[in-house]
């Protein structure tokens, strides 16, 4: 549509709050949006000022516009979000979610049977959910079937069947997991305060419940019957040993929603935290595409709404990052700057944070998506780009970290069947070596290694990458020659900047294409090296650092440096304690030395 074309029917667009759809000429729904003015929303975008990219490409498909007048901008808000779930627009913000999430069903029948299910109907039970995981699901159910007495029969026990005594109780009766309603030893009414008793549960409201247990303990331990009373006790701690399990914040917190958001580029990841007396009960992070350049506030306003529909939340009190226009009625935004809600935020954060290097590392491994199959398919993908001879199902990459020479060390690193497998992954404190030669200590390191798999008959990884050009290449030849292993495993050298491939008989390097399943595995490998030897390097360098300082002291040696340690943690910590602190730790004259030696 172009703007002449637009400017003959703007007249006729509505000025109240609504919501307006664009179609294109094959009566496809393009997208859906929300304004508290149509008229002026609508034609903001055929505005000259108007000019970014996709939102040009948008225009130029729009055919007609449809409108819905509602009563308020929520209306509009809750409208919007609607449509857009049911209809995903391919200009509008994509919610890449379409799992099938569980519930916990409360059959509506005589005496409710509870069970998982995945399908909700319409049969007039009561669902509750969804969750989050299933193993949840799962963990919860076992709960409630070890601490109140359900039946899982699937018998009819209407009030005439029972009155006809048409059942007998089974095992489960007499094992005290269900009181017998089928036989009229359980009336409704008691059943109910059962079903009653589990909703409080699975909201996270545990206290009400350990209550009435309370109250049924003292009552029987009055009519001196001290055995059921003593059954009763041990799930009263049962439900707090639960309580305690849980994530619990402040149980002055009460029943509140978190939200954090992470971009990158066209991607955002939303992170969200449902809390119910102070305790997380369900952890999500979502990721969402975007389509028109839309504002982080955007996003997340979009993501929650649609977040507190999937997971039927109630909460009223919603924690964010940051001011967004969120209208849902009834319920209140704020941006915490300290405390105990400050901590939710932040910990909201850590979460999507998390997911989003997690789902990074997945893609660079090639396993999101991806079958035992598939994952061997790029194994033989790789085999053919470097012309192995066998099949690479067991690679093992080595990487040299070193700062000016102070606390060499090396990483390998071990992936088999295209997946890391942890336990084989290996540290090196170099020996033999001084100052910086990257080339002496992997021949040292390579040495080591095959040395001591020679010496276990332990098996030979198929290939091996030195992160490193030809020079540390030659070093890791000249070990695995010395221990005659030539021909038994292969080993490639990669170069860190270019990803250039070498090999020890070849004259020019070898290159994979950029975005090959190959090169993409190759990547994540040395990747992981990296973070590997990094970590290691850290952590040898701060135990250094640590052990150097105090040992310069005179009078305390490498024993006390390393009995500090695992007490305070750091030197910091250390420095901070009273003499009396450090006399009871390493003797008064010592502490006497450590104390004077901080304060002078």
């Amino acid at each position: 549509m172009t703007q002449k074309e637009f400017l003959s029917i703007s007249s006729t667009i509505p000025s109240n709050p609504g919501i307006y759809k664009y179609y294109d000429v094959a009566n496809e729904l393009l997208y859906v949006g929300k304004a508290k003015n149509l008229r002026k929303r609508v034609s903001s975008y055929f505005s000259k000022t108007f000019t970014t990219y996709k939102t040009h490409e948008l225009v130029q498909r729009i055919h007609h516009i449809e409108f819905t007048i509602v009563n308020s901008e929520q209306d509009a808000f809750l409208l919007e979000n609607s449509l857009i779930k049911e209809y995903q627009p391919k200009f509008n913000i994509n919610l890449k979610d379409d799992k099938t999430y569980p519930y916990i069903i409360i059959k509506k029948e005589p005496f409710p049977r509870i069970f998982f299910t995945r399908r909700k109907i319409n049969d007039g039970s009561t669902y509750l959910g969804p969750f989050t995981s299933v193993g949840k699901v799962r963990e919860l159910l076992n709960f409630i079937r070890q601490n109140i007495p359900l039946r899982t029969c699937k018998l009819n026990l209407t009030e005439d069947n029972i009155k006809k005594k048409k059942f007998k109780v089974c095992l489960e009766y007499h094992l005290g997991n269900c009181k017998g309603p089928c036989e009229g030893f359980q009336n409704y009414a008691d059943y109910d305060k059962s079903i009653q008793q589990i909703k409080e549960i699975l909201k996270g409201n545990l206290a009400g419940v350990i209550q009435y247990f309370a109250k049924e303990m003292q009552e029987l331990a009055a009519a001196m019957d001290f055995e059921k009373a003593d059954i009763i006790r041990k799930k009263i701690e049962h439900l707090q040993q639960y309580r305690s399990k849980s994530t619990v914040i402040n149980t002055n917190t009460g029943t509140v929603d978190v939200f954090s958001i992470l971009e990158d580029g066209m991607l955002a990841y939303v992170n969200y935290l449902a809390v119910a007396n102070g305790a997380i009960i369900q952890t999500k992070t979502i990721t969402l595409e975007k389509k028109l350049e839309e504002t982080p506030a955007e996003v997340l306003s979009f993501a929650i709404a649609q977040i507190r529909k999937t997971f039927n939340s109630d909460a009223t009190d919603i924690i964010i990052p940051f001011e967004i226009e969120y209208l849902e009625e009834g319920t209140k935004t704020s941006v915490p700057k300290g405390g105990v809600r400050k901590q939710l935020l932040d910990l909201s954060q850590k979460n999507v944070n998390f997911f989003k290097e997690e789902l990074k590392r997945n893609k660079m491994l090639l396993l999101e998506k991806k079958t035992d199959d598939e994952k061997i398919a790029v194994l033989h993908q790789l085999q053919k780009d470097l012309q192995l001879q066998f099949l690479p199902l067991h690679i093992e990459c080595f990487d040299n970290s070193n700062l000016q020479g102070s606390y060499p060390v090396s990483a390998m690193v071990c992936f088999k069947n295209g997946e890391p497998s942890k336990n084989d992954y290996r540290r090196f404190n170099v020996k033999t070596v001084k100052g910086i030669n990257d080339f002496a200590t992997m021949k040292e390191v390579i040495y080591r290694r095959y040395k001591r798999v020679q010496e276990e008959n332990l098996p030979f990884p198929q290939l091996v990458i030195i992160d490193g050009g030809k020079g540390q290449l030659s070093s890791a030849m000249e070990s695995i020659k010395e221990l005659n292993l030539e021909g038994k495993l292969t080993v490639i050298g990669l170069a860190k900047n270019e990803e250039e491939i070498f090999f020890a008989t070849d004259t020019e390097s070898k290159k994979l294409i950029w975005d090959s399943v190959s090169l993409k595995l190759i990547r994540r490998i040395r990747d992981e090296v990296h973070r590997f030897g990094i970590t290691f390097h850290r952590n040898q360098r701060s135990k250094g650092a640590f052990n150097n300082e105090l040992e310069n002291i005179k009078g305390i040696g490498k024993t006390t440096a390393v009995e500090l340690l695992k007490k305070f943690k750091s030197y910091k910590n250390i420095k901070a304690q009273s003499e009396e602190t450090l006399r009871e730790i390493i003797g008064q004259q010592r502490a006497k030395i450590l104390f004077e030696y901080f304060n002078s």
